[in-house]
């Protein structure tokens, strides 16, 4: 398994996933940007690429991660947390060595991406 759900994530997902189409999978990931970076990218997706999707069912949810992202996001654990001003997932990377102030950014050892504006 490349990343794991914690059950609060995992139950928030599927009450998501619900409101989606019947053939949604989550796909996460990572994209270019941010002031450290890289930022994860994490949503819904229809459309699957044999030849680049790397395809996992997780506690039940069929999760779509772009092959390259693996060296990146493996080992990586999703949780759901809930307080007063409400609700939102927090994505834990044991890889990730640096982290922005604002938290929307970060790089592994291998991996600077391209920094920008946060």
């Amino acid at each position: 398994m490349v990343i794991n759900l914690t059950d609060q994530a995992s139950a928030r997902i599927q009450v998501m996933m619900k409101e989606e189409s019947e053939n949604v999978r989550l796909r996460f990931g990572v994209k270019g940007g941010g002031c450290s970076g890289l930022s994860y990218s994490i949503g819904f997706d229809e459309e699957i690429n044999p030849e680049l999707d790397h395809q996992e069912e997780v506690k039940g949810i069929p999760v779509v991660i772009n092959s390259q992202d693996i060296p990146i996001v493996e080992g990586t654990t999703i949780d759901y947390k809930e307080n007063m001003m409400g609700g939102g997932f927090t994505i834990d990377n044991p890889k990730a060595v640096y982290s922005c102030g604002c938290g929307s950014s970060f790089r592994t050892k291998e991996a600077a991406g391209t920094p920008g504006d946060c």
